[in-house]
């Protein structure tokens, strides 16, 4: 039977040692440093060791217990284990995004943190047992909130831009009167990733907008730190390529060198903390190391490595390394060395045989739990709360209240909701493309920055994922984020910021942390004289299908202004991840029926005004037909309904508003009072509203007779052209007669 690599990485350790002659002189003392010229001390090292030692058990640990069939995760650190220096050199707590190989990192954090437990935590993720303090089994995640980790499960880098938003917001939030009580005025954010991932998209977005920062003078200070062993899985990194692309990179500080030696890795690593806490400015981290047992346990590295590379590879072990250096320094003796190691690993083997005994996850509603629970009652009486004092208002405002005003189009309405959210959240963020002075696009915003200032209303880069990042981090720290998405088809260019990232984060946290924000998004179709798939998009299946997200879609600006409350308040109470859906072709939509009819403008609803989450809104009584649509195709039914009752059909029209969770209550109710229903959709037909729609009234209600309009499976052209593959009020009106007259 073939040997496994970590058995032989396990015993290269103890044979090596046990060769090892011991130093013929006596070591430094203990606050003298370890090496001349570098700041370690004995002390220091003494701690270092013994973190990189139990990281290197925790990884051997885990390989036993998958060969038991008793752990489901086993991609490691051994080859990292430097990055302990990295938790060494920064403070506890100075946020820590980390990278999936950061377990001596974690362990040297637990260290600096009263009370905690971080092998038996690590131990009790790689088993998924419900137990675990983070994840609760959902995940194997370094995480926690005493020591400001996150919890992480991005392997591609896409943690980057939430840790670049949040060091980011480190500066702003101070500026505001935000920063959270007893937290240190110099904090950083560490981000930790591998070499391969650097090349990812996100990761660029990431890079490029920190050293956009520096470049205007905006404080955001974050230390990136790659630790490069030169293999993305079976992909090798080009030697040299990480020192090339990132040394010369502008607005960004470059240290780099060896990450082998624990010494030399500590001296780095505090330099480049030291750096980037002095200066407010983004600085890289760059440590050259070496991955050994592969990429992860079901790793086979004899595919894609020959045996003289892999045996190479693990003669460079950092552990070892550092074990020679105690030894030659008179600080250890090989005997001493070896007791440690063969103690630590009978106290992880007991903690992991203790682990696999914990109880596990064994409810489904258990498991989702966390995902987006929504106290309805808090967050409508939170909602309500009144936005500011008159005399704040009127400030604000100026002479005339919103609601002391006239009828006004959705656009105008929105933009007094943020102008009333911003006076009643201190903490509320406002950013995007154009947000700033120009007011966005559509100018949804405009006069805000003015009235609210440039540290809360604030124009972002052109990146989406970016945008989306900045939200998440902010989030994190305790703001309250509106981030504007200028389209609806320039998020498709950074959802993943929304599904694995935002909406991850209650998750595989347990609701200990979260990243509250109300993504505002210009959307849909039906926009005349401009257009095409950028500008006109009905695509929404790739946002439905994202576990906890909430979509709210009004039809006009008086929904549009208490669904904005619900939405801000959801994601103050709750920490609830928005979708706002604004119809663009709604924006400065006043009539309905009747050129100047003034049917869809609305007056601006009383503060305490609000819509809740998963509720519809009945427009017309009916009895003989119920059609069930939002936004624009809500805007056509109305339309369509008045004509047929003019021909003396009853015709019940109710808006969905919210898109997830649908209001499958009031659906099945409007449906069941007349027996037949027509569903309009404005997107697609396939990936649509109206897929979900129809599985909830076949679920609640088979007996109903139902037929669907929907916008066909393509993109949308320009000009009139459009029309053909978009929902027309003559395909609703001809789809309300034929089922009309089903008998």
């Amino acid at each position: 039977m073939a040997v496994s690599r970590a058995e032989i990485v396990d015993q290269n350790f103890i044979s090596q040692v046990s060769a090892m002659a011991p130093s013929a002189h006596a070591g430094p003392p203990a606050d003298a440093p370890l090496r001349g010229g570098r700041p370690l001390t004995v002390r220091q090292a003494l701690e270092l060791f013994e973190s990189m030692l139990s990281s290197r058990h925790l990884d051997l640990v885990a390989r036993e217990l998958k060969k038991d069939g008793q752990s489901f995760y086993t991609i490691g650190a051994s080859g990292h284990e430097c990055n302990a220096t990295v938790a060494a050199a920064a403070q506890p707590t100075d946020p820590a995004f980390l990278h999936y190989r950061a377990g001596a990192f974690f362990v040297q954090r637990g260290r600096q943190v009263p009370g905690m437990t971080p092998l038996m935590d690590v131990l009790l993720g790689m088993v998924a047992s419900s137990d675990e303090p983070i994840a609760g089994g959902r995940h194997k995640v370094y995480g926690s909130v005493p020591m400001n980790i996150p919890p992480q499960t991005s392997t591609i880098a896409s943690h980057l831009p939430k840790a670049v938003g949040a060091a980011f917001t480190l500066a702003r939030q101070r500026r505001l009167g935000q920063q959270p009580e007893g937290t240190p005025d110099d904090r950083i954010v560490i981000c930790t990733f591998g070499d391969a991932s650097a090349n990812h998209a996100t990761a660029c977005a990431a890079f490029n907008t920190a050293a956009l920062a520096d470049f205007q003078r905006l404080p955001c200070p974050i230390l990136f730190v790659c630790e490069d062993n030169g293999l993305g899985i079976s992909v090798r990194t080009p030697e040299g390529w990480i020192q090339s692309r990132f040394q010369p990179n502008p607005g960004i500080k470059y240290f780099g060198g060896d990450g082998l030696d624990f010494v030399e890795a500590h001296a780095l690593a505090t330099e480049a903390v030291d750096y980037a806490r002095r200066t407010r400015r983004p600085t890289f981290l760059h440590l050259r190391l070496v991955r050994m047992l592969g990429h992860a346990g079901s790793d086979v590295e004899q595919l894609y490595r020959t045996e003289a590379e892999i045996t190479a590879t693990e003669a460079r072990d950092p552990v070892l390394a550092a074990a020679r250096t105690l030894i030659e320094a008179g600080v250890l003796t090989p005997a001493e060395v070896l007791a440690l190691y063969e103690e630590l690993r009978t106290r992880i083997r007991g903690l992991g045989a203790e682990a696999t005994r914990r109880p596990k996850l064994t409810d489904a509603a258990v498991v989702v739990e966390p995902l987006a629970p929504l106290d309805h009652a808090a967050i409508a009486a939170e909602a309500a709360r009144q936005p500011a004092d008159e005399a704040a208002r009127r400030a604000f405002f100026g002479r005339r209240l919103p609601e002391e005003d006239r009828p006004r189009h959705m656009a105008m309405l929105l933009n007094r909701t943020l102008g009333d959210l911003l006076l009643k959240h201190p903490e509320l963020l406002i950013f995007g493309e154009d947000v700033g002075k120009k007011g966005g696009v559509y100018h949804v915003t405009a006069d805000l920055q003015k009235k609210a200032g440039v540290g809360r209303v604030f124009n972002s880069p052109l990146d989406e994922t970016s945008i989306l990042g900045m939200a998440i981090g902010a989030g994190q720290l305790g703001m309250l984020p509106i981030p504007e998405i200028q389209y609806l088809a320039y998020l498709h260019n950074a959802i993943d910021q929304i599904r694995g990232e935002a909406c991850s984060q209650q998750f595989f946290s347990q609701r200990q942390f979260r990243n509250p924000m109300v993504v505002r998004i210009a959307s849909l179709a039906y926009q005349k004289g401009f257009g095409g798939h950028f500008h006109n998009a009905n695509a929404i299946g790739a946002l439905r299908d994202i576990p906890g997200l909430v979509i709210a879609c009004p039809s006009n600006g008086r929904d549009a202004v208490g669904m904005l409350r619900t939405s801000v308040a959801a994601a103050h109470v709750d920490g609830a991840v928005v979708a706002f859906m604004e119809p663009i072709a709604l924006y400065m939509t006043k009539d309905l029926h009747e050129d100047r009819d003034g049917l869809w403008s609305f007056e601006y609803p009383a503060p305490d005004f609000s819509v809740p989450v998963g509720r519809a809104k009945q427009w017309t009584e009916g009895d003989d037909l119920t059609i069930l649509s939002y936004a624009n195709g809500l805007w056509m039914s109305l339309r369509v309904a008045k004509r047929l009752e003019a021909e003396g059909h009853s015709v019940r029209v109710v808006d969905l508003r919210w898109l997830s969770p649908l209001p499958v209550a009031d659906m099945v109710a409007a449906a069941e009072a007349t027996g037949k229903v027509l569903v309009v959709d404005e997107c697609r037909r396939t990936g649509g509203v109206a897929e979900g729609v129809f599985t909830a009234l076949v679920e609640h209600c088979p007996q109903v007779s139902m037929a669907r309009v929907t916008g066909d499976d393509t993109y949308i052209p320009l000009g009139a052209a459009a029309n053909l593959v978009l929902v027309q009020e003559h395909d609703i009106e001809a789809a309300a007669r034929a089922i009309l007259e089903q008998k």
